[in-house]
C-alpha cells in the first residue's frame, strides 16, 4: 500500500512516500525550489516522492495530511474573539489567506497529483499535529515501546504532548495547550535577540554559551510558571503573539532593558546572557515534561519530536540526567518531519498494520531519503556545461579526498541520497579538518558567510565517539551536545575571563574547529552499516593522520537551503571561496574551474536573509 504524506502552509512543507510501511522517499520543497524554509504546497517534493517510488496512475492508496485544518482555523478564530478588538490587522492579514487556499487542502493535493499525472487515491487522511509529530517520533524509532514527547510552537491547540507507544499503537496521555507554548516562548527569545522566527532558533542556541544566565529568575518570576510535571501557563501581558504582529511587546521590551536588537547590528553581552538564560530554562521545562513522561508511562526510552525537539543542547542534557536509558529524536523533527509521521499514522495507527523494531537500528535510513544522482548523469552534465573533473575508482575516491582535507582545503560534498531534515550528515555537506586551527573562522566568513559566533559540528566514526567526546552511544543525527573529552581540551582555566572575541578565536582542544566556546560539540556519529562512502571518508583520514573525525556542515551560504542537484552544488561551490567539489565520484578543483557568470543577486536573496 502507497500512502503519500504531505505537510504544508506554515513553514518547511514536505512531502513523504511510505510503502507498506516502509519509509521510500522524503524531501522538504525548499530543496526543489531554492526558497528557504518554503512553506507553499510541496508539489515538487510530491513529484520526486512518487517518482523515487515508482508511482504510476492507479497505485497511490491513499494521502494523510498532517494536521486538521478546520480545527486550527477555529483555534484562530477563538484566540481573536478572545482578544478583540485588539488583533484586527493580524487577523485580517491571515484570514484571506485561510479563506483561499488553507481550508482547501483536498483540492491541493488533487491538484498537486494531477500535475504529476496521478489521480486523487480513494482515502484520506488527517491525523491532528502532535499525532503526526507523535508518529514521526515512534514509528521509525527503534523500540519496541516508548515515551513520546512531542514540543513545538503550536499545531491545532496542543503546543506540547505526552504519549504512549506499543507496537504499532501510539496513544497521546496528556497535552499544554496554546497559547501556552515552550516553542512560542522560544521563539519570542529569539525575535527579541535579532534573529529570524522559526529560522534563527539555533543561532540563539548557539549563542547562549557566550553569556551568563542572569535572567533565569526574571524569566521564571514575570514570564513562566512552571510546575513539577513540566506544565506551565506564561504571563501573556508581555508577549505580542496573542494580538500583534511581534512576539513581544513593550512590556517584554522594559523587562529586558530596552528594545528588541535590530536584525544585523552587533551583538552584545545582554543577547548572549537572554540567549544563555532562556536556554536554561528551556532545558528546565523539558526536564520536567520527561520526568512527568517517565513517571505516567513507565517506560526506559524516550522518543521525540517538534521543532523544540531540534534544540540538542536541551536533548544532551536531558540524556546525560538518566531520566531515560535512551532517547531518539526524529531528525526532521520539525513541521518536515509531520508530513512522514502522518503517513505512518495512516499505516500503523488507522490501517492498524504491524511494525517490527529490533531495539537496535531505526527505520530511517541514516535520514538518507532525498535524490540521488548516478555518475552517468553527472558526467553528463559536466560534460555539457564544460567543467573540468578527476573521476575516481572505488578504491582511490575516499583517499584521495581524506589527502585534501589534511591539507586544510575545504571540500563541498554532493554524494549519494540528499538527507531529510535540517542536518547534512555527509550527502550535501561542506568538510574540513576539524584539527584546523583557522577552519572555523574560514568555513564562516569565507564559505557560509554567517555570524563569527556560530559553532560547526563534527562527524565522526560511529566505534570512536567516546575517544573524542563524552558520549557512549551513536548520535547519527546530529541532534546530541556532548562534551569533548577533557583530556583533549586546552585553557579551560579561566576561559570564561575572556571577551567574546577572544573566546571565538581561542583554540580550545586538539581539534579546535568543532570545539564550541563551552567545551561542546553538537556530534555526529557515522556507521559503515548506514553511510558506507562518507564514513570511508572519514576513516581514509584517520588511516592517513590518526583522527577519526572532521568538520561537517551544511553545504549552502547563510539563508540558502541545502543543496540538491549537482548543477546547485557547482553553483555554491563556485559562489564560495570552496577549494574542491565532490560530485558523486567526480572531484573538481577550483583552480581549474572556467570564469562563473553569475547574473543573480545570491548575496541579497540568500545571505542578506
Amino acid at each position: 500500500m502507497n500512502i503519500l504524506g504531505i505537510s504544508a502552509f506554515y513553514h518547511d512543507s514536505a512531502a513523504a512516500l511510505v510503502r507498506d510501511g516502509r519509509i521510500i522517499a522524503a524531501a522538504q520543497e525548499e530543496r526543489f525550489t531554492r526558497k528557504k524554509h518554503d512553506s507553499n504546497f510541496p508539489v515538487q517534493a510530491v513529484r520526486y516522492c512518487l517518482a523515487e517510488g515508482g508511482v504510476q496512475p492507479g497505485q497511490l492508496d491513499a494521502v494523510a495530511f498532517y494536521d486538521k485544518p478546520i480545527n486550527k482555523f477555529a483555534r484562530i478564530l477563538e484566540t481573536y474573539a478572545g482578544v478583540a478588538p485588539r488583533g484586527l490587522r493580524s487577523f485580517m492579514q491571515a484570514l484571506p489567506i485561510w479563506l483561499k487556499q488553507k481550508l482547501w487542502i483536498p483540492l491541493e493535493i488533487e491538484s498537486a497529483l494531477e500535475q504529476a499525472g496521478i489521480p486523487m487515491p480513494p482515502e484520506a487522511f488527517f491525523p491532528e499535529h502532535h499525532e503526526s509529530h507523535a508518529g514521526s517520533a515512534f514509528y521509525p524509532s527503534p523500540h519496541e515501546s516508548a515515551a513520546i514527547l512531542t514540543i513545538d510552537g503550536v499545531g491545532e491547540w496542543a503546543t506540547s504532548t505526552i504519549g504512549h507507544g506499543r507496537g504499532n499503537q501510539v496513544e497521546i496521555l496528556e497535552e499544554l495547550r496554546f497559547p501556552h507554548s515552550l516553542g512560542l516562548l522560544y521563539s519570542a527569545f529569539t525575535y527579541f535577540t535579532g534573529f529570524k522566527v522559526n529560522s534563527g532558533e539555533y543561532k540563539l542556541m548557539g549563542l547562549a554559551p557566550y553569556g551568563r544566565p542572569v535572567y533565569v529568575d526574571l524569566i521564571r518570576e514575570k514570564l513562566l510558571d512552571l510546575r513539577a510535571d513540566g506544565s506551565f501557563r506564561l504571563n501573556l501581558g508581555y508577549f505580542g503573539y496573542l494580538d500583534g504582529l511581534t512576539m513581544t511587546n513593550h512590556r517584554f521590551a522594559d523587562l529586558f532593558g530596552g528594545p528588541a536588537r535590530q536584525a544585523e547590528s552587533d551583538l552584545t553581552q545582554r543577547e548572549m546572557d537572554i540567549a544563555a538564560s532562556i536556554q536554561v530554562v528551556t532545558e528546565d521545562v523539558v526536564l520536567n515534561m520527561a520526568r512527568h513522561a517517565r513517571q505516567i508511562t513507565g517506560e526506559k526510552h524516550l522518543c521525540m519530536a517538534g521543532g523544540v525537539a531540534l534544540n540538542c543542547v536541551a536533548n544532551g542534557r536531558l540524556l546525560r540526567e538518566g531520566i531515560f536509558d535512551d532517547i531518539w529524536i526524529q531528525p526532521a523533527a520539525g513541521d518536515a518531519g509531520g508530513a512522514l509521521g502522518c503517513a505512518l499514522v495512516a499505516w500503523h495507527q488507522i490501517k492498524g498494520q504491524p511494525r517490527a523494531a529490533d531495539n537496535r537500528r531505526d527505520q530511517m535510513n541514516g535520514a538518507y531519503l532525498g535524490p540521488e544522482f548516478s555518475d552517468d548523469e553527472i558526467g553528463a552534465f559536466l560534460a555539457a556545461k564544460g567543467y573540468p573533473a578527476v573521476k575516481h575508482d572505488a578504491e582511490s575516491w575516499a583517499p584521495a579526498i581524506a589527502k585534501l582535507v589534511a591539507e586544510e582545503n575545504v571540500i563541498g560534498l554532493c554524494q549519494g541520497r540528499m538527507e531529510f531534515g535540517p542536518r547534512a550528515l555527509g550527502g550535501r555537506s561542506i568538510i574540513g579538518d576539524a584539527r584546523s586551527t583557522k577552519m572555523q573562522s574560514i568555513m564562516n566568513l569565507k564559505i557560509k558567510y554567517r555570524e563569527s559566533f556560530r559553532p560547526f559540528a563534527p562527524s565522526c566514526l560511529e566505534e570512536r565517539v567516546s575517544d573524542y567526546f563524552e558520549l557512549d552511544r551513536p548520535s547519527p543525527y546530529m541532534l546530541l551536545v556532548a562534551q569533548v573529552r577533557q583530556e583533549r581540551c586546552i585553557g579551560l582555566d579561566g576561559a570564561e575571563q575572556l571577551s567574546a572575541r577572544e573566546r571565538i578565536n581561542q583554540v580550545r582542544s586538539d581539534i579546535p574547529a568543532i570545539t564550541h566556546v563551552d567545551y561542546t560539540a553538537r556530534v555526529q556519529t557515522v556507521s559503515r552499516e548506514t553511510s558506507p562512502r562518507y564514513y570511508a571518508i572519514i576513516k581514509a583520514f584517520e588511516d592517513l593522520t590518526g583522527y577519526g573525525v572532521i568538520i561537517n556542515t551544511s553545504f549552502n551560504v547563510r539563508g540558502e537551503p541545502i543543496v540538491c542537484t549537482p548543477e546547485d552544488a557547482y553553483r555554491c561551490f563556485m559562489r564560495t571561496e570552496m577549494d574542491y567539489l565532490v560530485l558523486g565520484s567526480y572531484v573538481l578543483d577550483k583552480k581549474h574551474q572556467p570564469p562563473f557568470q553569475d547574473s543573480a543577486n545570491w548575496r541579497k536573496d540568500f545571505v542578506l536573509d
